[in-house]
């Protein structure tokens, strides 16, 4: 599954340096570990990373869990678990992505609030706005630092099945709560800084594998009574802080790693794929959601949270 690695610095996935140092014991240990941090993706051919980069591109947006599917179908297909390094790094892909579709947003958010700041107008709404985002992500920035040697460790208990499972169930049910008591009647424009930090503590939950980032801020968003489409709009505009910290903190990460050459080529090619489905994913989702409600996504995400625990249960999948 893996290569051997310490015999050269061209061919193995680590230097023989960082071998020697660390004694990894096992070929698929050692193809998917530098320390404790967890590079299974190093291991997979093109093909698998193609596919798990369309797989990527499209989960990270929709709010279904892109960590959940990139742990759920390696395992379905018996190959080597990717990593939370992986993951981390493919939202990068999400970044160019949703930069691309809101671009004139993000441009209005930065213009508007470097003339407020100039003009001292602090109650202009892209200024309030580009605030908003600011604390939005303070939650997230904090926890994920708190928690990024567990996240990140090999063989964490986090990206257990059961544990995406249940957090899959959980967040059908939130989900569709949202969607039979709130009104969905608010415009991205009546967005209040406690709106904003309600959505940034429920982007916390992300972090738990099968929440989702856009599920969880989306699923927030609903719950303070914004429309579907602002409620996605809302949280992909707030969750673009997070997901460039959380990217290039792992690329900075894996820098230090020593990872060899053709392990770089592994994650850039993932990163095209990835970045391609992201804006395909962005602009059906906002499409579908100007006319329907999120139930599908609900039906979905309780289907495979139903799936996963009784697939561990039964010992189908581990």
């Amino acid at each position: 599954m893996g290569q051997q690695v310490g015999h050269s610095s061209n061919h193995g996935v680590f230097s023989p340096q960082w071998y020697n140092r660390h004694q990894l014991k096992g070929n698929n240990l050692a193809s998917s570990c530098t320390g404790a941090l967890d590079i299974g993706f190093a291991s997979l051919d093109y093909l698998q990373i193609g596919i798990l980069g369309v797989v990527q591109g499209i989960t990270e947006l929709l709010p279904i869990s892109s960590t959940a599917h990139m742990r759920v179908i390696p395992a379905v297909l018996g190959w080597q678990d990717p990593g939370s390094a992986f993951s981390a790094a493919m939202q990068l892909a999400a970044l160019a992505a949703v930069l691309s579709y809101f671009w004139r947003d993000v441009r209005q958010v930065l213009t508007g609030s470097t003339a407020a700041l100039r003009n001292r107008n602090f109650s202009d709404r892209s200024f309030l706005l580009a605030i908003g985002i600011l604390i939005a992500t303070i939650p997230i920035g904090i926890a994920g630092l708190a928690l990024s040697s567990l996240l990140n460790a090999c063989n964490s208990p986090l990206r257990g099945l059961m544990v995406i499972g249940l957090s899959s169930l959980a967040m059908a049910l939130l989900m569709g709560i949202s969607e039979i008591t709130c009104s969905h009647r608010r415009s991205i424009g009546e967005m209040r800084l406690r709106d904003a930090l309600i959505v940034g503590i429920s982007q916390v939950g992300a972090l738990i594998p099968g929440v989702s980032r856009s599920g969880s801020t989306l699923t927030g968003a609903l719950f303070l009574n914004f429309k579907r489409e602002d409620a996605a709009q809302f949280s992909f505009l707030i969750g673009l802080p997070a997901i460039a910290l959380a990217g290039i903190k792992e690329l900075w990460v894996l820098y230090h790693a020593h990872i060899a050459a053709d392990a770089w080529m592994h994650l850039l090619f993932g990163l095209l794929i990835a970045s391609i489905s992201a804006f395909a994913a962005i602009w059906g989702l906002m499409k579908y959601l100007e006319r329907f409600s999120t139930w599908p996504f609900v039906a979905y995400r309780a289907a495979l949270g139903i799936f996963l625990i009784i697939s561990v249960n039964a010992g189908w999948l581990v």
